[in-house]
């Protein structure tokens, strides 16, 4: 029997081509995902270690503190009298740190945050997913800092002077020469590039950029004028570094620094790099379940159509004594030699996609280290394993089958039709199964809340249903492509007519086929849906109840200098500027965020709909509370309260009596994104902000001046890369780009899954002329001809592929619909819309990919010998 499984894999190799690609791909997004998972987490680890390879133990401030000079002295590194208390830590300490036994160096080490504009005036890293690192070049004796090698020019030595990572000046736009513009804290501030550098810094590979100053000038610039952030101690070998570690933080104030020793350090940073890989292979391994799922319908698809045309074999080996067991172990074997050698292929597939994400990621901005690929002895042997588990598995049902055919009736018949028992009990478990997963979701659609078990009964609710799609597959095929093969009929006469009857010849077959395509599109057209409609609420939500023209912030998060207010509304074509300044405030034990403003400007920059009392009222010590908030603290128009307000929003404030108001509630207000829980008077609001900084200036235009007003405003803001300057357009769209970008990845991930599924509709199509042949040479007898032929094997592709997509469009639908009530309470605003241009494409893609798909088929069908396959048996 095992001489026979060989036989019949050398014999079918042709059709079983499209089988054994199908495997490979799936095998190759396992292997891939795996190799890469283990590449990026070794390159990363490499990275950290080569980064704290001389670090024996590390001396850090507990806050560093950054900021700028004041405006009166830019840059010169002093300030005025009037800066904050300097912090970070004592030069002193590095002297007693050098003089600790087995220490060999000290390397004081100033950091902060600088944001770069780029040469054409636009901020590097602007949408914060990235840092903006800086720091002090500090050179040794031999004039030169082991910590940033350099690249091009040298290093900066004077207050006018920086140097740059050769990767940010490239992003950039700098060279050698130029004048670079910057911010730290506050206003634009500009010198020299006079050299790039070279850094092992895991975070500056990622994409972050680094930006590096002289030792005093970084001092100056991050508020700790001779007093240094970070001092990095090496020891000589030999020594114990837990012991040096007790001692230098013998050595510490109690207060204010901290000692870490470089093994702890490389251990937490080992952490935090695997749980990131592993969070990133995790959803790689989700869309490589995903491909191996659809290709083990091809896989069952093939062998049971195999299995059909090889009947009368089965039965003569029947006949001569083969058991029952002997088929389904043949069927088996054949299977898993077939699935072996895909997989081995897939795994030297997999090693290419390993090597080619890296650059594929880094042209995007991922920013990956360099390193050699890693493939483990788990990831060698398990991703064969996992090919032919898959491949078996999904022969099973089909050997079963091969099994149970009676040699007398297999001799008589070559292909029998189904049992209506068969189908019968197929209908009524697929029906149960669709029944179950709709009833969930839609209980699911009603909780309205994203929490982690209500997610996992989505996915569970999703799976139910599209898996009881799939059974009913079959009963669902009739009505669909009947209705197709009425307008393939009506169009192309009898080859449409020909092949709607070939779809609907074995509903099983369409069924199984159709089904791979209906679950990559199932899911694609779930999160076009869901994205839309996030994308329009969180449009909606940026802008609702908006009517200024633009919104000045600092993209730090570091707030505006109050001064900077008047810059705006002084500028020409500015008819209002309403600064807007936030802090906390607490009233009968209810947190709250106070937006503070002129409420004599409030009607010109955004529409509140008061349900009591109004927003002239609102004045000292007089607040209006959202509808929401009153209910919490139990809030009433007129009610005199006790409120504390909280400086610091992000954390409890223990305040005393110092924050305690008496304020009254003068107005009642609906929910408005623009302001907070609370609104107040900007003089009450601003001494509890930090630093005492606006959050926003929101500006109205003068009439017919909102066009390039933003520029203006720019311009007289000192074109600082801090600043962003948003229109109402701006605002909502900002809100979709990573939405987007995430989007974009999973398309490309479920696109391999739409790959085996269109490779199943071809390997379907060209076993179906096989197995037709001599149907198609009675066909080319009675007079259709080579282009009919074509015609027929290309319309049955479409018919197939448009009955996948239109089951797969509608189940996503569905589940966008339901599942997407979870985002109710992230997205107050958000409503299912269907995004009717891109549902459409997707119906004309299945179109093509029929098309497409019956090219191989249709070439073969039309070329075959007429005589020769009339003769064919």
């Amino acid at each position: 029997m095992l001489r026979t499984a060989l036989r019949n894999v050398l014999a079918h190799k042709a059709r079983l081509v499209m089988t054994a690609l199908a495997v490979m791909l799936g095998v190759a997004f396992v292997s891939g995902t795996f190799v890469f998972g283990d590449t990026v987490a070794d390159a990363f680890r490499a990275a950290s270690s080569k980064n704290l390879k001389d670090v024996a133990v590390l001396v850090q401030a507990d806050v560093p503190e950054t900021g700028t000079v004041p405006e009166t002295t830019p840059a010169t590194g002093t300030g005025t009298g009037d800066e904050k208390p300097t912090a970070g830590l004592d030069p002193r300490l590095v002297d007693r740190l050098r003089d600790l036994p087995g220490v060999t160096s000290v390397r004081p080490s100033v950091n902060g945050s600088a944001t770069l504009a780029r040469k054409d005036g636009e901020p590097v890293n602007a949408d914060g997913n990235r840092q903006n690192l800086a720091g002090d070049y500090a050179p040794g004796a031999d004039g030169k800092d082991a910590r940033y090698p350099i690249v091009s020019g040298r290093g900066p030595a004077a207050e006018g002077e920086l140097a740059l990572a050769a990767a940010t000046a490239e992003k950039a736009g700098y060279r050698i020469g130029d004048t670079v513009r910057f911010a730290t804290t506050g206003p634009a501030l500009t010198k020299k590039l006079v050299g790039t550098v070279r850094t092992e810094d895991p975070r500056v590979t990622a994409g972050s950029t680094l930006v590096l100053f002289d030792t005093r000038t970084a001092q100056g610039l991050f508020r700790s004028p001779g007093r240094f952030h970070e001092i990095s101690v090496a020891a000589a070998p030999g020594t114990d570094r837990y012991a040096l570690t007790e001692q230098v933080r013998a050595l510490l104030p109690k207060e204010g620094a901290t000692a870490t020793s470089g093994a702890e350090l490389a251990a937490e940073q080992a952490r935090q790099t695997a749980e990131d890989s592993e969070a990133l292979t995790k959803m790689l391994l989700v869309f490589a379940g995903i491909a191996l799922f659809v290709g083990m319908f091809i896989i069952a698809n093939t062998f049971t159509m195999l299995i059909a045309q090889r009947s009368r074999e089965i039965a003569l080996m029947r006949a001569v004594g083969a058991s029952r067991r002997q088929v389904v172990r043949a069927v088996l074997v054949e299977a898993g030699v077939l699935g072996l050698g895909a997989s081995a292929a897939g795994f030297v597939l997999g090693l290419g996609i390993a090597a080619g994400l890296r650059p594929l990621l880094n042209a995007s901005g991922a920013g990956l280290p360099e390193g050699p690929l890693v493939v483990s002895p788990t990831v060698l042997l398990g991703s064969p394993a996992v090919g032919v588990l898959v491949t078996v598995l999904a022969a099973w049902l089909p050997s079963r089958r091969a099994a149970k055919i009676a040699p007398m009736e297999a001799l008589s018949s070559v292909e029998a039709p189904a049992a209506v028992r068969g189908l019968l009990v197929r209908n009524v478990l697929g029906a149960l199964l669709t029944g179950a997963g709709v009833a969930v979701m839609l209980y699911v659609s009603t909780l309205g809340n994203g929490a982690q078990k209500n997610l996992l009964l989505a996915m569970f609710g999703s799976f139910l249903t599209m898996t009881g799609t799939i059974v009913l597959a079959p009963l669902l095929s009739r009505p669909v492509v009947s209705l197709a093969g009425r307008v393939t009929s009506r169009l192309f006469g009898v080859s449409g007519r020909l092949a709607q009857e070939n779809a609907l010849r074995n509903p099983r077959r369409t069924a199984a086929t159709a089904s791979a395509l209906m679950i990559g599109l199932a899911l694609i057209t779930g999160l076009t849906v869901v994205g839309d409609s996030v994308d329009r609420a969180v449009g909606r939500g940026a802008v609702q109840g908006l009517t200024a023209d633009y919104r000045v912030v600092n993209s730090a998060y570091l707030g505006l200098d109050p001064a900077l207010g008047d810059k705006v509304a002084d500028v020409p074509g500015v008819a209002g500027a309403t600064p807007l300044a936030s802090a906390g405030l607490t009233v009968n034990g209810e947190y709250a965020k106070v937006s503070g403003l002129d409420p004599e400007q409030l009607d010109e920059v955004a529409d509140v709909d008061f349900t009591s009392g109004s927003a002239d009222a609102v004045g000292p010590g007089r607040i209006a509370v959202s509808e929401t908030y009153a209910r919490r603290a139990g809030l009433r128009v007129g009610a005199p309260v006790r409120g504390r307000f909280v400086k610091d929003q992000f954390a409890p404030d223990s305040g005393g009596t110092a924050h305690l108001r008496e304020l009254t509630v003068v107005g009642v207000y609906r929910e408005n994104p623009v302001l907070a829980g609370v609104i107040g008077d900007l003089a009450d609001v601003l001494p509890y902000t930090v630093d005492g900084k606006y959050e926003s200036v929101l500006v109205k235009a003068a009439p017919g001046r909102a066009a390039g007003l933003d520029r203006e405003i720019r311009s007289a803001l000192g074109n600082s890369p801090l600043l962003k300057v948003q229109s109402q357009e701006q605002l909502a769209e900002e809100g979709f780009v990573e939405i987007g970008l995430m989007l974009d990845m999973m398309y490309g991930l479920l696109g391999m899954a739409v790959v085996i599924a269109v490779l199943g509709v071809v390997n379907t199509l060209a076993m179906s002329v096989f197995e037709r042949t001599r149907e198609i040479g009675l066909l080319r007898a009675i007079g259709l001809d080579r282009t009919g032929i074509r015609r027929m094997v290309r319309l049955e592709s479409v018919v197939i592929s448009l009955f996948g997509a239109l089951f797969g469009i509608a189940t996503g639908v569905f589940l966008a619909w339901t599942g997407g009530s979870l985002t109710a309470s992230g997205l107050p605003d958000y409503s299912t819309t269907l995004p009717w241009p891109r549902l459409a494409l997707f119906l004309g893609l299945a179109v093509v990919v029929g098309v497409l798909a019956a090219i191989w088929p249709a070439g073969r069908a039309s070329r075959l010998d007429m005589l020769r396959a009339i003769n064919s048996r």
